[in-house]
């Protein structure tokens, strides 16, 4: 009866998953990473949203909502949309932002260790960078 039991016991920890936060499942921005890096090499496109071409606020716009969050269309709207952290609180996931002016001119994931993962401007392709300029502001989705 005992051996029973410990089977039972046993079988139903396998079918509930591991309770260990090292294995617990990747938060959204953890995920919104991982989907945007998939999309390396998809060609930049003014205006589009995926799944083959993207502009920027298009990347992170489809990463998110693959990774279960909704995000608005435009850089300046994702800005106004998220929670706004400074640089030390940073983590993979935050959105970066590049501001001109008055207005968001440009959005990336942040990857960690200074890296975004974006697409670009017309010519070019999704990739992960280097941070190029200290003037970004960062945010988390909500």
């Amino acid at each position: 009866m005992r051996a029973v039991f410990l089977i039972l016991l046993l079988a139903a920890g396998a079918l509930t998953g591991p309770t260990d936060p090292a294995h617990a499942a990747p938060s959204y921005g953890e995920k919104a990473v991982a989907v945007a890096a998939s999309k390396q090499g998809a060609p930049y496109a003014y205006g589009a949203t995926g799944p083959k071409r993207f502009d920027c606020s298009g990347l992170t716009l489809y990463a998110f909502q693959k990774a279960g969050k909704r995000l608005p269309r435009t850089a300046e709207q994702q800005y106004k949309h998220t929670h706004h952290i400074p640089k030390a609180a940073r983590t993979a996931g935050d959105l970066v932002f590049f501001p001109r002016g008055a207005t968001m001119a440009h959005v990336g994931i942040y990857a960690g260790d200074n890296r975004i993962w974006h697409a670009p401007r017309p010519g070019t392709r999704v990739r992960l960078e280097r941070i190029w300029s200290e003037a970004v502001r960062y945010g988390r989705a909500t």
